[in-house]
């Protein structure tokens, strides 16, 4: 039996799977993927992708291939007897809130530089299967897992190839981005929680010129009249899928019918593409790790499709949190114990948008118990300001909220940094382009610069010290200041996924120290070059 090994072996090949090969190549990981079907789904899912999705395709080069919407503009639903038809009145995915304070217009000028993008998942994923190739990823597409077992050393797995042929494959950790009904899951007892299952619901992909009925800039219609409840929506390449409200089996005829009823119109051309079936179902696992296996994306949790963008978005985010430590490990600068604070970190984002689905209006019917209490969060709180607690975080305590607006937290421990505009070797960037590979630290004070350096010698990390006002030139530094939460002698540590892991707000007594000790603490370094020494100053 032949017999393969690779570092990292990733079981799925959607979107979630795909990213995760996308995120570990770019890091030099060898890495696996092992996917049973041939390519896409024909009937895609996912077309919504937030700006922190973008912000982190934007890190591996992804950004200038992924188009995104206009600033400013935002998904807007209708309800309506049908596209012809009357149309009645607008929803909100967040309802408005007529006594919220104004959002202040510092220190950003925006949240993000990206606003995010609108492109059916059967087209984005042939972008990520080429760049993560193009990074050296090993994708086998018509490859199934059958079985795996996993020992103190790594994960033994049988995979049969579309030819029918068996081997082994060895790897040193295994990501299953394997799906809602996930086989790896189960084959490790991860028990589920949650509202469960909602209901099954009849959906047809159709092409259409239905093009005039998107110039109000609506593009999602509940259609209700009498004899047809539905939803109906645009993959704004030509494609349609209207998504029926039960599990009834349509033939061609009945699925023709009720479209012309959903348009309105009986005398435009139709092309059927495909039929399909869906189970709404809202869980979350009760851990995203056993040993060295760990869960993503649906097989992690299961959100339904909302107007957050909840379900694909938050999978990506899962891989792209746990790539950075699994290469840390691999490479034998972080110990194991790193890969502790991913379940830490991503499990408490996924519950918390679980129960976000289920206090908006959208889904609200479904489950009133599980959102009872729960505090409808701004959409930049939920996507751009959820806050980790971990052994990789340094200063995030209990009494501080799950998620709030990024301009809200000022450069709080635990939280993305945030993005502002700034002048690098006569560039203009994002502060988002500084980070993204290894760790980086961010002062003015030159003190701070020897003490990257001395930090990154003695644990043997890759540390950039990028002092503010000399290497990286801030539109307004008073302003930049403020929002990552320093003093002029102050410095903040980003993490190489972006988030902050510690800061110092003054200028210390013992820089060196402090840096080495936080930094050792944050990246659990496996070496300790010299004598570690000072206290932790988060303030």
């Amino acid at each position: 039996m032949k017999s393969d090994s690779t570092s990292v072996l990733v079981v799925g090949g959607s979107l979630v799977g795909l990213s995760a090969a996308v995120f570990l190549a770019s890091r030099g990981v060898p890495t696996v993927l092992v996917e049973k079907h041939a390519g896409s789904h024909p009937h895609p899912r996912a077309i919504g992708y937030t700006q922190r999705t973008l912000e982190i395709f934007r890190t591996v080069g992804l950004g200038p291939l992924i188009p995104e919407v206009p600033r400013g503009v935002r998904l807007r639903r209708c309800k309506v007897e049908s596209l012809a038809g009357r149309w009645f009145e607008e929803s909100d995915w967040t309802p408005p809130k007529p006594d919220a304070p104004p959002k202040p217009s510092a220190p950003a000028l925006e949240d993000s530089p990206h606003t995010g993008a609108a492109i059916a998942q059967d087209r984005l994923e042939p972008i990520l299967r080429e760049k993560a190739r193009a990074l050296g990823a090993d994708l086998r597409l018509g490859t199934e897992l059958l079985r795996f077992e996993q020992d103190a050393d790594g994960v033994t797995a049988r995979v049969r190839a579309r030819d029918g042929r068996e081997h082994a494959l060895r790897a040193a950790y295994m990501i299953a981005a394997d799906g809602s009904r996930s086989p790896v899951r189960e084959a490790l007892s991860i028990g589920r929680t949650g509202p469960g299952h909602l209901q099954t619901i009849r959906s047809v992909l159709f092409r259409a010129p239905l093009e005039e009925y998107l110039e109000k800039g609506i593009s999602q219609f509940e259609i209700e009249q009498p004899g047809l409840e539905a939803f109906l929506t645009t993959y704004a390449d030509g494609r349609w899928v209207l998504m029926f409200k039960d599990d009834v089996e349509r033939d061609e005829e009945m699925v023709r019918a009720a479209i012309e009823k959903a348009i309105g119109r009986s005398d435009l051309p139709i092309e059927i593409i495909t039929n399909g079936r869906w189970d709404l179902d809202a869980l979350v696992t009760d851990r995203f790790a056993s040993g060295r296996v760990f869960l993503a994306g649906d097989a992690a949790h299961t959100l339904p499709p909302t107007r957050g963008g909840f379900g694909a978005n938050t999978g990506i985010h899962d891989v792209h949190n746990l790539a950075w430590k699994l290469a840390a490990v691999l490479s034998g600068l972080s110990t194991p114990k790193l890969l502790e604070s991913y379940d830490a970190e991503r499990h408490p984002v996924a519950w918390a948008r679980l129960e976000q689905t289920f206090a908006r209006p959208d889904y609200a019917r479904f489950a009133p118990e599980l959102a009872a209490g729960v505090a409808i969060l701004d959409d930049a709180a939920t996507e751009l300001g959820q806050l980790y607690r971990s052994t990789a975080v340094l200063g995030a305590g209990d009494e501080l909220p799950a998620a709030a607006r990024p301009d809200q937290w000022a450069g709080q421990p635990g939280t993305r940094a945030p993005h502002l505009w700034v002048e690098k070797a006569g560039a203009r960037l994002s502060t988002l382009d500084l980070f993204g590979r290894g760790w980086v630290l961010l002062a003015e004070d030159e003190r701070w610069s020897a003490a990257a350096a001395t930090a990154a010698t003695r644990l043997g990390l890759d540390v950039t010290g990028l002092r503010i006002g000399v290497d990286v030139e801030p539109v307004d530094a008073a302003s930049f200041r403020e929002a990552f939460g320093v003093a002029a002698g102050g410095a903040s540590l980003i993490r190489p996924d972006g988030f902050i892991a510690w800061r110092s707000v003054q200028i210390t007594a013992d820089p060196e120290g402090v840096l080495t000790e936080a930094l050792g603490q944050v990246s659990s370094a496996a070496a300790t070059r010299g004598h570690l020494g000072g206290g932790n100053s988060q303030a």
